[in-house]
This record gives C-alpha cells, sequence and structure tokens, in this order.
C-alpha cells in the first residue's frame, strides 16, 4: 500500500469514530406522549377509537401513556380491548393496568376492566400495575409501570390518573409515587392525568425528584383540559435526572375531552 493509500484509511478510520452512527443517534432520543383518551370518545361525545389511533401514530411518538382506557368494559366502549386495539392499529408493544376489574356482563364474557395503557415501539421487557391509596373511598386508582428497552438502554416508564375529587387522596397517591420513584438511579419517565395544576401541593410531591418537561421546555400555558376550551394544565410528562427534555407540545385534536402531550426527551 502506498502512503496516500495508507494515510487515506488512517483518516477514513478516524472520521468514522468520530461520527457517530444513526443507530447509536436514535437510541439517545425518544419520543413519549400521554393522552388521557376519555375511552375514545371525542369532544363531539361520539365513540371513534380511530381519531385516537390517528393522533397518536401523526405524533410520531415512541412510548404513550394513555389514561382512561376500557377494556370489554361496557357499551359505552362497545366492549372493546381498547389497549390491545391499539396496538394492533399501531403495531406497538402494549401492557395494561386494571384500576377496575368488574364482573362481566354475562357468563362467559370477559371481565370489565377500566385503566391505563402504555404502548411501546421498543420492546416492554417487564411490566406490573401497583394499587394506590385512596384514604376516603374514591375510585381506584393505580400507577402501571413497564421497563423498556430503547435500543440496548434501559428506560423504566410509568403512567397515571390521579383522583379528581379529592386532594387529600391525590396528595396520598403522589406520596406513593414518590415512594417508587426516590432512591432509584434508573432512567425514568412518569405520565399521566394528575388532576392538579402547576404549584399545587401533589404537583410539588412529585417533582422533588423529577423534572416537570413543559415547565422546562414547553412554550405558553401549556393547557390541556378540556379539549374544546382549554383553561387548565393537569397532565404532565415529568422526567428523572439525566434525561433531558428537548421539545415539548399540546397537540390539539377532538378525539378526546384531552389534549395530549409530546416531549422529546435525550437518554442518559
Amino acid at each position: 500500500m502506498c502512503a496516500r493509500s495508507a494515510l487515506a484509511l488512517v483518516l477514513m478510520l478516524i472520521s468514522m469514530a468520530a461520527a457517530p452512527t444513526s443507530s447509536a443517534a436514535a437510541r439517545q432520543t425518544l419520543t413519549v406522549l400521554t393522552y388521557n383518551i376519555h375511552h375514545g370518545e371525542g369532544g363531539d361525545d361520539a365513540l371513534a377509537l380511530d381519531r385516537v389511533a390517528r393522533v397518536v401514530k401523526d405524533s410520531g411518538a415512541d412510548v404513550i401513556g394513555l389514561q382512561e382506557v376500557d377494556r370489554h368494559y361496557d357499551a359505552r366502549s362497545d366492549f372493546v380491548d381498547q389497549a390491545a386495539w391499539l396496538a394492533d392499529r399501531l403495531g406497538m408493544h402494549v401492557v395494561y393496568g386494571a384500576n377496575l376489574n368488574l364482573g362481566p356482563p354475562r357468563s362467559g364474557a370477559p371481565r370489565r376492566e377500566y385503566g391505563t395503557a402504555i404502548l411501546s415501539r421498543f420492546p416492554v421487557v417487564e411490566a406490573h400495575n401497583t394499587r394506590l391509596p385512596r384514604p376516603r373511598g374514591g375510585e381506584q386508582r393505580g400507577l402501571l409501570e413497564a421497563d423498556i428497552n430503547v435500543d440496548g438502554t434501559a428506560v423504566r416508564v410509568l403512567t397515571t390518573h390521579l383522583e379528581h375529587t379529592s386532594q387529600t387522596e391525590r396528595l396520598a397517591q403522589a406520596g406513593a409515587i414518590n415512594s417508587v420513584i426516590e432512591g432509584s438511579s434508573r432512567p425514568t419517565v412518569l405520565v399521566g392525568d394528575l388532576n392538579a395544576t402547576p404549584g399545587t401541593r401533589e404537583v410539588r410531591v412529585l417533582t422533588r425528584h423529577l423534572r416537570d418537561a413543559w415547565r422546562a421546555v414547553g412554550q405558553g400555558a401549556g393547557y390541556t383540559f378540556d379539549a374544546r376550551s382549554p383553561r387548565k394544565r393537569i397532565d404532565y410528562v415529568l422526567t428523572s435526572s439525566g434525561i433531558v427534555a428537548q421539545q415539548a407540545d399540546v397537540i390539539e385534536s377532538d378525539a378526546s375531552d384531552h389534549l395530549p402531550v409530546s416531549v422529546d426527551v435525550t437518554l442518559p
């Protein structure tokens, strides 16, 4: 090999080593969506789960935390397993957390369930649902947790839907979620409908260990409820140390009574 060819080869190898591959770049970025889908009922009071699917698909999200998801629940959602239907339509992995688990409407039919779900473009390694406290006997709420393998990077994604009628219960639920999060070094993203506006005690509890992505990079008020005339921010994406929010958007849609929030994050 001549000296010129050898020099060219060395320069090429240095360039390849210095430049990150597209695969490496893809591993570092994740688009997360939180969406209370109101069991597929839109602002026009019509059931149209396909509209929810279009919103999720158009968002380009990699991981989606969903709240108010029916599973064979009743006629309001045509007894459809909405989590499985969305996963099949979008070609994603899915895990489901049933916070209400009721007897079937007839013998041989599936049990009636209502809760949260996580959709993921990446494989889910492990998942489980934890029931949250309800000291005043409100609706049972839960914390759905999924460990996701993002091209070799382990990320813990959680979704929740806190009680809407009682701050006492929300505070108890936020404290229980904190006990799951604190003391862990795992990269964590918590999304959900907290039924609380920024600055409230329950949000302050959850942001002791997590960062509010909208507060970090969002533009404007970030109102998410209700979809027809948004006036409150109650839907959040919260991230642990090392996960950096790059961009946050509220997506306009009439597919639910909430607006979804999309956040691009860089993984550690």
